[in-house]
């Protein structure tokens, strides 16, 4: 699996589900990003995606990992557009 090619589609798909908060970062609820379809079939471990976008620190987000329905409402910021 080529992890930075992962992260390339994970920064797309925030860009597409997300919108700007006011200092201009791009915000997704991973909730949101679950659920989607389009999400769905392009990764295979969402989770471990993200994980490693955030020790690569393209995004940011509370916790070490996310969980479906406990971490639904927790924000994913994009830090790298």
């Amino acid at each position: 699996m080529d992890v930075a090619h992962e992260v390339k589609l994970l920064v797309q798909e925030i860009q597409r589900l997300g919108s700007k908060d006011a200092d201009g970062q791009t915000r997704v609820k991973f909730g949101v990003l679950f659920n989607d379809d389009r999400c769905a079939n392009i990764f295979e471990a969402l989770v471990g995606t993200l994980r490693a976008a955030k020790r690569k620190k393209v995004v940011s987000f509370e916790g070490e990992l996310l969980l479906q329905g406990v971490h639904d409402n927790v924000d994913i910021v994009l830090l790298e557009e």
